[in-house]
């Protein structure tokens, strides 16, 4: 899959300053575009009904239309037509999106440290956190892998670790609910 920057730096226009932290904010810090660079991240997920039903937070399609645009268009995704079917696109990231990694793995620990989270949707974060850099640089590889050279992820890779540990956290949090609910244990 080809990159769409040729050059060392996205193509985004000039924000209000030259300060990166502003230029970051200004290109990643409306409520959505983190949280479906995360779904397409996290969740494997690369068309749009799977990122449309899979979203947590439940975005409006238009909404979802409009920050896969954006973030195509800033470099961010890559937008490949599906040979299966032909309405059918596949996004995947690029490698400044896979680069914050380790930034989305901060942020899932402080969310984690610092605010009222469920167990299953903090379980990641928490795995991230523990395993640190090294984590993280496997994760990046397993990403470039996958988006960037078109490799299937694999079984026993650090997705798979993650997707697996949410899902006994799920379990367990669907199990005390139903208990909960019965009064049994």
């Amino acid at each position: 899959m080809a990159q769409p920057v040729a050059h060392d730096k996205l193509p985004v226009t000039p924000g209000r300053s030259g300060c990166p932290i502003n230029m970051t904010i200004e290109l990643l810090g409306d409520r959505w575009s983190l949280i479906v660079l995360r779904d397409i991240m996290f969740g494997g997920h690369t068309h749009f009904r799977e990122l449309l039903a899979g979203s947590l937070e439940g975005i409006a399609s238009n909404i979802l239309a409009a920050r896969l645009v954006k973030l195509v268009d800033a470099g961010l995704l890559t937008r490949d037509d599906d040979p299966s079917h032909r309405q059918k696109v596949h996004y995947h990231l690029t490698e400044a999106s896979i680069q914050l990694v380790p930034v989305l793995a901060q942020l899932g620990a402080w969310g984690a440290r610092w605010l009222d989270t469920t167990p299953e949707l903090t379980v990641r974060a928490e795995l991230l956190a523990a395993g640190g850099p090294p984590l993280w640089e496997r994760f990046i590889a397993e990403l470039r892998a996958t988006h960037l050279d078109g490799v299937p992820a694999p079984a026993d890779g650090v997705l798979a670790e993650l997707t697996a540990a949410y899902e006994a956290a799920d379990s367990r949090a669907r199990h005390r609910m139903r208990c909960g609910a019965t009064g049994q244990p």
